[in-house]
């Protein structure tokens, strides 16, 4: 494989516009300051009155391993993978030159009646890890595409079948599944929809497993909260008709209110409802797959076989976006007997390049046994943040493989949270700032109750375990001070 093209030396000048600043292409970033960031870049899920001086957000300019750098030089354990992304770390030159191989080859086609060598083997080497059956893969630019096409291909399905009726889905309460109208309407956070609805109708929500905000009598018996909450999904379908309902989405570990993982015996009893009354599962695996909770597929991993699953995320460890829809053969049988066009589809979705990256991700996961990896640590993971239960603000810690959620409480007695003023004086006024300026780049999030959640690459070990441990202890430890 050949090298990439040399970059310019540190300090030597790249190509400039009119004014003298960096022209986009391959000259040097220099001018990328906090402040210039907000001269024209709309940041994502920000409020932009937090810059009110003219500041400006961190602007990180490498990466390397476990750690970033800004542009003043200061570096950070990145404990959230960028976003539940970077799962072989930063600065893999293997799979830059991937891209830049495969660039070469062919930069762009569109898998719209026409396919690619990268396409073809990535979809392959895909289906060797999912569970029987879950043989078809149907390539997004992300996530909330992915979800998006689960929710369309539902639809169509059970229109194809005859059972036009059947267009309603199911998600749980607190649950983010994307931001585009379809994946918003799967969405159980409120507080991100009202703005953007009407939404597409047909979305309802059901409780989510988190145990520690479970009806008391169930706080200290998993296997019957789990009963309880999957049964709350058989009620809701048996309410709105069964003949409406055509899926429900699932994460294997809940991401948003703080890292959810489900009880034993849950989704067998979800299996089981599912069959009963024609309902699509959809294992939305966006952040759970590719190693995060320690298995290629989570739900391989977890014991249960869904209709669809939802990836993203960890597929290319975010050298490059891609995503994808993996479904049942019997969903694609009419499609592939001609009984209806799937009319959907993505300009970018399956890119070569991105493609290519991702087979360059899988080849470095089998090499350097990233999955045992995360299998093995994991335990010592949990162990080290366990330390951090004798603080006063700590009331749960959860999650799985390396993926926890730290829920924050005024009293760990009675499992008091904070009030909406007092989120925003210690998440935002006090917590994020904090936590970035000793080192650790987390997030915290009040998507819910607040909690802090961690997801490292998966490439971290004891030492980087501590060093979270470190920093938390030190920052959480002030924070009834902020009361």
């Amino acid at each position: 494989m050949s090298a990439l093209p040399e970059r310019p030396p540190a300090g030597t000048a790249g190509p400039t516009d009119a004014t003298g600043r960096p022209r986009s292409g391959r000259g040097p970033r220099a001018g990328a300051t906090p402040a210039s960031a907000l001269d024209h870049l709309w940041l994502h899920f920000t409020d932009h009155s937090a810059y009110p001086d003219g500041s400006g957000p961190p602007v990180i300019v490498s990466g390397e391993g476990a750690r970033i750098r800004d542009s003043a030089g200061r570096t950070y354990l990145d404990a959230l993978a960028g976003l539940f992304v970077v799962q072989a770390g930063h600065g893999r030159g293997e799979l830059a030159e991937a891209a830049a191989a495969q660039a070469r080859d062919l930069a762009y086609f569109p898998l719209w009646s026409h396919a690619h060598p990268s396409a073809v083997e990535l979809a392959e080497r895909l289906t060797e890890h999912t569970p029987a059956g879950l043989d078809r893969v149907f390539f997004t630019t992300g996530g909330g595409e992915a979800v998006e096409s689960a929710w369309k291909l539902a639809k169509q399905y059970w229109r194809i079948c005859g059972r036009p009726g059947k267009h309603k889905v199911l998600s749980r309460a607190v649950a983010y599944h994307g931001t585009t109208q379809g994946a918003l309407s799967i969405t159980g956070i409120p507080a991100l929809k009202q703005m953007f609805e009407p939404l597409v109708p047909g979305a309802f929500h059901v409780p989510n497993t988190n145990i520690y905000r479970a009806p008391e009598h169930l706080r200290h018996d998993p296997e019957a909260f789990g009963i309880w909450a999957a049964d709350r999904i058989e009620e809701a379908i048996q309410f709105e008709g069964p003949e409406t309902v055509a899926a429900i989405f699932l994460e294997p570990v809940q991401n948003a209110g703080g890292c959810f993982p489900a009880p034993p015996g849950y989704f067998d009893r979800v299996r089981a409802i599912c069959d009963r009354y024609d309902v699509l599962m959809v294992s939305d695996e966006v952040i759970c797959a590719f190693g995060r909770t320690g298995g290629m597929f989570a739900c391989t991993g977890m014991g249960y076989v869904p209709d669809i699953i939802t990836c993203a995320k960890g597929m290319t460890s975010g050298y490059s976006p891609i995503g994808a829809m993996i479904v049942n053969g019997r969903l694609f049988e009419p499609f592939r007997t001609g009984r209806g066009m799937f009319a959907h589809g993505y300009t970018f979705g399956g890119h070569p390049v991105s493609a290519a990256v991702a087979l360059a991700n899988l080849d470095l996961f089998e090499r350097e046994g990233l999955i045992d990896h995360v299998r093995e640590q994991a335990p010592a993971f949990r162990a080290t943040l366990e330390r951090l239960r004798d603080l006063p603000v700590v009331g749960d810690i959860r999650g799985e493989g390396f993926f926890y959620g730290i829920e924050l409480v005024k009293d760990t007695s009675t499992r008091q949270s904070f009030d909406e003023a007092e989120c925003e004086r210690i998440l935002r006024g006090y917590l994020s700032p904090a936590l970035f300026d000793a080192g650790l780049y987390c997030r915290a999030d009040d998507r819910g109750d607040p909690v802090i959640q961690l997801a490292p690459p998966l490439i971290v070990g004891q030492a980087e375990f501590d060093e979270m441990e470190g920093i938390l202890r030190s920052v959480l430890a002030r924070v009834p001070e902020m009361l």
